[in-house]
């Protein structure tokens, strides 16, 4: 058996990373044209991206698998938001921050529904859905201990309790306010939300 060359190996995965480029985007293009993620089957997938069933189930386990890796542009472009992220830095800075968050996620505006949608009854999209989430909450905590720490926030503030209601409320409420808007309330949206944690939160009166 003649041994595969690194040219062979190199065009093979070529062609594999394509078709899953291919199954990815026709996964985009069917939730983009408005149908449910629920509603669409992987022969739906198929017929979209072109390709045999046996090609599809050898680079994905299933339609949630394509969705997960459909969100990692998502994913990426909110780690790299992340890193920039200060939660004590004041209201404005967080106000700017929600702005920012609110118009990565309405450039996903469809995947992020199909991921909200899956979440809730698929595991594996669920887990993907949370980790963020898990990290964001964590974040907050730790600043709401160092501000608590520092005396920049009140001692009688229950720090997990805060940090959780903060973090999964404020996604839902982008996720929300996305639906119903749009997009001429960003600005004053992420405002009010920058407020609420900042008073609500970082700096409740005592």
């Amino acid at each position: 058996m003649r041994p595969v060359t690194r040219r062979q190996a190199d065009h093979h995965a070529a062609r594999s990373a394509a078709t899953v480029a291919q199954v990815m985007s026709a996964l985009q293009r069917l939730l983009d044209a408005g149908e449910a993620f629920s509603e669409i089957s992987v022969q739906r997938i198929l017929e979209e991206a072109g390709v045999s069933r046996a090609t599809f189930y050898a680079h994905f386990q299933s339609k949630s698998d394509v969705l997960v890796r459909l969100t990692n542009d998502l994913r990426q472009s909110l780690l790299a938001l992340a890193q920039q992220w200060d939660p004590s830095a004041g209201p404005d800075s967080l106000a700017a921050f929600f702005e920012e968050v609110v118009k990565i996620h309405r450039a996903h505006q469809s995947v992020i529904t199909a991921v909200h949608e899956a979440a809730a009854y698929d595991p594996t999209v669920d887990d993907f859905y949370t980790a963020d989430l898990e990290g964001f909450d964590e974040t907050a905590l730790r600043s709401l201990l160092a501000d608590q720490a520092a005396g920049l926030t009140p001692a009688g503030l229950d720090a997990v309790s805060a940090s959780r209601i903060i973090v999964w409320g404020g996604a839902q409420a982008i996720a929300h306010h996305i639906r119903v808007d749009d997009g001429s309330g960003d600005t004053v949206f992420a405002r009010e939300l920058a407020q609420i944690w900042w008073h609500g939160a970082y700096r409740r009166p005592s």
